[in-house]
């Protein structure tokens, strides 16, 4: 787990926090789709176990900072951890000295019991039998919102204590569910392309793409907490002046509350899913409307795909130590990456540019690159594009096109 945290980027695992911890585990689950819970998380960090932990589990802690699986990681520090003196008093040191008849038949017979214990407990915990199960689903309207989803489920013959439905990868978006049942509905409120999750104690065994497309900008706001739902925006018009923006009015026709601390959305999903996200440009000219006394106004840019995530974010320079960027597996944190070169004053207008060929990232700041990075796994497909803000983006233009240069998407917005 110390090696882990420091991967992650946090040098001290004594002192990480609630939003440290909800960190690491999407870290881990990006590196292996393996689903490690909180409370599993803090009992490993504080080595608050009675029994040893599942084998999918460490195999996925291992596997997160490049081992193969657990018993590679075990048998690599074996090898390579220095032999520490042992402190206790020499007359307790047996290991040297030629063991006796009796204790060497008790230490055969301790290595039998162990052995024996171990077997019991890889069967109690490792019958997890993924292809026993049966996942599955339905929805109710094709692209509407809020849009009902009915899980089919079959769990009866997987060995596990607990079952669970999550909905995206979204963890607080997670219902219970149980054996001799074999239906779950549940309500989509966001747009997207959510990959639904058949877990069974703490490991994923089956997955499903839910696509709930929009084929037009939808634009919502959403609190900053776990659980919150999205309150839709209607606007008037959608487009002032040649920009895709927001007004106050809209706000406060669609009953927004603008004191609170809201994010707000501009996010468009096509019916189509065609394109490579390892393989892209996006242009854009945007800018932020400040709807509150904010210190630090930021934007995000992002590209939705079918697996991790693709965005990075801008604010004014004096925040940049808020900002957040993830392109495939490669997340990285504003407390402990540079990202200053992404800051820039979000409330004029920039042109923005990101472009990805073969899975290397640059970004352009008005015509100049300022940020680059590269990434290992796929993100999959395109799935839609997005804009998000603690204020109100004004989008004057935006165009998506390959690398070869075949436009996917592009508007100017003139009506």
């Amino acid at each position: 787990m110390t090696e882990l945290c420091k991967r992650a980027g946090f040098p001290d695992s004594d002192k990480l926090v609630q939003r440290d911890l909800n960190f690491l585990s999407e870290w881990i689950e990006s590196r292996t789709g393996v689903l490690i819970s909180l409370s599993t998380i803090k009992r490993l960090l504080n080595g608050q176990f009675s029994r040893l932990p599942q084998i999918a589990t460490l195999d996925a802690l291992a596997q997160s900072i490049g081992y193969q699986n657990w018993q590679h990681f075990k048998g690599d520090n074996n090898r390579t951890t220095p032999v520490i003196e042992d402190p206790r008093p020499a007359r307790v040191k047996f290991a040297r000295a030629r063991p006796t008849r009796p204790l060497l038949i008790a230490c055969l017979l301790l290595i039998a019991a162990l052995g024996l214990l171990a077997v019991i407990r890889i069967r109690k915990s490792g019958g997890i039998h993924a292809g026993n199960a049966q996942f599955s689903f339905v929805k109710v309207t094709s692209n509407d919102l809020p849009n009902t989803v009915i899980f089919k489920y079959n769990i009866d013959d997987i060995n596990a204590d607990s079952f669970f439905i999550q909905q995206s990868w979204d963890r607080h978006r997670r219902v219970r569910i149980y054996k001799k049942n074999y239906t779950l509905t549940d309500i989509y409120y966001e747009p997207g392309y959510h990959t639904a999750k058949l877990i069974a104690n703490d490991q994923i065994i089956k997955t499903l793409p839910v696509s709930i497309p929009t084929d037009r900008w939808l634009f919502y706001a959403k609190e900053r907490a776990p659980l919150s739902q999205p309150h839709y925006i209607l606007p008037a018009r959608g487009s002032i002046d040649g920009s895709m923006q927001l007004t106050a009015d809209d706000l406060a026709n669609s009953k927004i509350d603008r004191q609170k601390d809201n994010a707000y959305l501009q996010v468009y999903f096509p019916s189509a899913i065609s394109y490579s996200s390892d393989n892209f440009t996006l242009t854009c000219r945007i800018k932020v409307d400040e709807l509150r006394n904010t210190s630090c106004p930021f934007l995000m840019t992002e590209i939705f795909c079918q697996q991790y995530f693709m965005y990075f974010q801008n604010t004014l320079k004096g925040c940049t130590g808020t900002l957040d960027a993830q392109f495939g597996d490669n997340i990285l944190n504003g407390q402990t990456h540079d990202l200053s070169a992404l800051g820039m004053d979000v409330r004029t207008w920039q042109n923005l540019e990101m472009e990805v060929k073969n899975k290397k990232v640059s970004i352009r700041i008005n015509n100049v690159e300022v940020f680059s990075a590269a990434y290992e796994k796929s993100c999959g497909l395109i799935t839609g594009l997005g804009f998000i803000s603690n204020g109100l983006c004004a989008v004057d233009f935006v165009q998506l096109k390959t690398a070869d240069g075949k436009e996917i998407y592009s508007n100017n917005f003139d009506q």
